[in-house]
């Protein structure tokens, strides 16, 4: 960002409360404080194992589990149930918190991004679509096979694997 989206007056950076943040040069108010953004990932596990897929704007041979945007006034576990839908074209019938993972940093793309990745685990059975718009292919894991990665996606498949196997 450099021109405030108020006034247009340059963006410079400025202590602000003892961090270092983007804001107005000509004092209008404005801060861009760069809270992160809630994301919802989903364990979708299926009679045949957990269901991973690939982005199209992935590079090829990366999986992840199925995640997405919150929309406005969606709980969480609404936008897990949504997601898994769209996505899949599978419904569940409730979604399970697994935990939280905080991505600051860079993803496939190289986009730098600032996320909080809200887990949830799911249990659908039913033939999969893909949501062509976004994902290309899927593979299916079974369980007893399947690991975490070192990603916060990663971190939340292994939090599930360790909730499950304790």
């Amino acid at each position: 960002m450099k021109y405030c989206p108020q006034c247009k007056a340059d963006i410079h950076v400025q202590m602000i409360d003892g961090e270092e943040r983007r804001a107005c040069s000509v004092s209008c108010g404005f801060v861009f404080w760069d809270n992160p953004t809630p994301v919802v990932a989903v364990v979708v596990e299926t009679p045949e194992g957990v269901v991973l897929a690939h982005n199209k704007l992935w590079p090829a041979g990366k999986y992840s589990i199925i995640t997405g945007f919150l929309e406005r006034g969606e709980t969480p576990e609404v936008c897990a149930l949504r997601e898994t839908e769209e996505e899949l074209g599978l419904r569940a019938k409730s979604a399970e918190f697994i935990g939280f993972e905080l991505f600051d940093g860079k993803g496939f793309n190289g986009h730098e991004y600032n996320q909080i990745i809200i887990g949830f685990y799911v249990y659908a059975e039913g033939v999969i679509t893909l949501d062509e718009n976004e994902l290309d292919e899927y593979k299916i894991i079974p369980v007893e096979k399947l690991k975490g990665w070192g990603s916060a996606t990663g971190k939340i498949v292994q939090r599930w694997l360790d909730q499950k196997n304790a």
